[in-house]
């Protein structure tokens, strides 16, 4: 498989170029850096490829998405920090080729946001508070994953409201769903979402020790893709 991978040079980057060559495929390096064997833009290359991986900054969605399409390559859109508005420009087009997006590529953490789900149907009344902790390099807060688990309560609470960090004094409303960010040291990523009533507390945590797992899963992404027709998939149409 020859994957091109879009922001190489990072931290992520660098893990899938790894598990690439560890696996025998073939990793096509870009990064607006350039370098030794690195492309600057995507644009700079037009050789074999069969999916492009990005996991460079959501403000190139544009560039990325246009790439792709025009070269009908699948995409995994591995990065965060996508607005409302880039998040649209990748699901238009999905109707051209596949694209996979997610905002944590851990299979673990799809599992959490299923079980996040049930868990709101079921304890309909409970107050829910998320925490989610990562690294003191992380520019987005809080994190695209705590909002994808914050997602799967409203999809059984329409009527929820986010309130983010809380301040001053006020009596916190039945609707609210708390999301709270830590940002410090190493911390590769933990995201908790707790349910609580005045009988009993329900806490559900993933916690992630390495970040290769991030890069498997957008690996296993890119496999899957290979196998789909155009359409915008996420973690939940990896699981089954």
């Amino acid at each position: 498989m020859n994957v091109i991978v879009n922001g190489a040079l990072g931290r992520m980057g660098q893990q899938v170029c790894r598990l690439l060559a560890e696996s025998g495929d073939t990793a096509i390096r870009v990064d607006r850096v350039g370098g030794d064997g690195v492309y600057a833009a995507l644009s700079d290359y037009d050789g074999p490829a069969d999916a492009v991986i990005d996991f460079s900054h959501h403000t190139g969605a544009k560039e990325l998405m246009d790439y792709c399409a025009a070269r009908k390559l699948p995409l995994v859109a591995a990065t965060t920090g996508y607005t409302p508005e880039e998040l649209a420009l990748l699901e238009a087009g999905s109707k051209a080729v596949p694209v996979f997006q997610s905002f944590n590529m851990s299979v673990g953490v799809a599992l959490l946001a299923r079980l996040v789900k049930e868990a709101a149907a079921v304890f309909g009344g409970a107050d829910v508070e998320i925490i989610e902790a990562h690294h003191n390099r992380k520019a987005d807060a809080p994190s695209g994953t705590a909002l994808m688990l914050a997602d799967a309560v409203k999809s059984q609470r329409p009527e929820s409201q986010y309130v983010f960090g809380r301040s001053g004094q006020h009596k916190r409303q039945p609707n609210e769903i708390g999301i709270h960010a830590i940002r410090m040291g190493n911390v590769v990523g933990e995201h908790e979402v707790i349910f609580g009533t005045d009988s009993q507390t329900i806490t559900l945590k993933h916690q992630a020790h390495d970040r290769a797992l991030f890069a498997e899963g957008a690996l296993t992404a890119a496999r899957f893709l290979l196998e789909q027709g155009p359409g915008f998939y996420h973690m939940d149409d990896l699981l089954g």
